[in-house]
C-alpha cells in the first residue's frame, strides 16, 4: 500500500497522537505522512464550545478532509468525536486507553487554598456541573486553547486553577503539579486515541484490526452508547467510564443539572456480550429515573 496519510489537528497533543498511530503503522511496515489541519475549534478561542452550537467542532475539518480523500485516516481524541459520525465515515480502531481521569492544576499562589475557595477556569459544562455538585459556591471563568495556552493563561489571569484531562499532561511529558479529582467522572471516551476512515476503505479497516485494542473498544462503545441515549445531540454534563476487571465490566455514569444541584448516578457491574447494547440500557435507566426531565431543562438552558 502507498504511504498512509494521517490527518490530525495541529496542536502539540494532537500531533503526539498522530505520531503514536504512525508508530503502530510503522511497526507493521507501513510508511506514513502526517498532514496537520487547522480545525474550527482551534480557530475560535474566544467563545466557549457549548455556545458555538456545533457538535464535532474539533473533528469537522478532518471529516471533510477524509471525505475529500485528502487524507486516508484521521486521528482524534475520542471524546471530541460526536456519537453520530458523518455518513461515509467510521471509527475503525482505538488505541489502548491510558489516562482517563481529570486533574486540577493550580497557580503557584493558590496552593494553600481549599478547593471550595478556588476560582476555577473551565469551559466544560461537565467539569463545571460535577465540581459545583461538591463546591456549589465556586466562581468560574471560561478558558480555551491547547494545554500550553491554558497553562499560560492560568498564570496571567485572575483565576486560581483549571482542569485538564490527565492524558494531555502525561502524554506531553509536562512537568506540572496536579491533583486527582475523584468527584469528576470522565467524559465518555476520555483518554482514548481513535482512528476514523472512510467506510468504503476495506483495506485500511483490515490493517487496523491488528492495531485496535479490543478491551478499550468494548468499554468506549458502552460509554458512547450511554451518551448517545442521553443527549440526543445536546451538549450536557454527562460522565461515563467503563472498565473491565476479572472478565466483568464496571460502568459508572452521571448526568447533572448545569448548576450541579441535581445529579443522577449509576454504578453497575455486569457480564458483557456483544449482542446487548449495554450503554443504551444504562442510559435508559437514567432517563426513566428523572433524566428525561433533566435533559429537557438542560436543552432549554443552553
Amino acid at each position: 500500500m502507498k504511504s498512509i496519510k494521517i490527518g490530525t489537528r495541529n496542536s502539540p497533543l494532537a500531533l503526539w497522537q498522530a505520531r503514536e498511530v504512525a508508530r503502530h503503522l510503522q511497526n507493521l511496515n507501513f510508511t506514513t505522512d502526517i498532514v496537520p489541519i487547522i480545525s474550527s475549534g482551534d480557530k475560535n478561542l474566544t467563545q466557549p464550545l457549548y455556545s458555538l452550537g456545533i457538535t464535532g467542532i474539533f473533528t469537522k475539518d478532518l471529516d471533510i478532509a477524509l471525505l475529500n480523500k485528502e487524507v486516508d485516516i484521521a486521528v482524534h481524541s475520542l471524546k471530541d468525536i460526536p456519537t453520530e459520525l458523518p455518513e461515509g465515515l467510521d471509527i475503525i480502531a482505538v488505541l489502548k486507553r491510558d489516562y482517563p481521569e481529570d486533574v486540577l492544576v493550580r497557580k503557584k499562589d493558590s496552593m494553600t487554598l481549599e478547593m471550595k475557595d478556588l476560582k476555577v477556569a473551565t469551559s466544560s459544562l461537565r467539569r463545571r456541573a460535577f465540581w459545583l455538585n461538591s463546591f456549589p459556591e465556586t466562581q468560574f471563568s471560561d478558558i480555551r486553547g491547547n494545554v500550553q495556552t491554558r497553562l499560560n493563561k492560568l498564570e496571567e489571569n485572575g483565576y486560581d486553577a483549571t482542569m485538564f484531562s490527565l492524558a494531555a499532561i502525561a502524554r506531553m511529558g509536562l512537568d506540572v503539579d496536579y491533583e486527582h479529582l475523584p468527584m469528576l467522572i470522565s467524559a465518555p471516551g476520555q483518554g482514548v486515541v481513535a482512528i476514523s476512515a472512510r467506510s468504503e476503505d476495506v483495506e485500511l479497516r483490515n490493517i487496523f484490526k491488528d492495531i485496535n485494542d479490543k478491551e478499550t473498544q468494548i468499554c468506549i462503545e458502552i460509554e458512547r452508547n450511554f451518551l448517545n441515549t442521553l443527549e440526543g445531540g445536546c451538549t450536557a454534563p454527562i460522565g461515563a467510564f467503563a472498565e473491565i476487571k476479572d472478565n466483568k465490566v464496571r460502568f459508572i455514569g452521571r448526568l447533572c443539572s448545569l448548576d450541579g444541584k441535581n445529579c443522577l448516578d449509576i454504578d453497575e457491574i455486569f457480564d458483557w456480550n456483544e449482542d446487548e447494547n449495554f450503554g443504551r440500557n444504562l442510559g435508559l435507566q437514567i432517563l426513566n429515573n428523572g433524566g428525561q426531565i433533566l435533559m429537557t431543562e438542560i436543552k432549554n438552558s443552553i
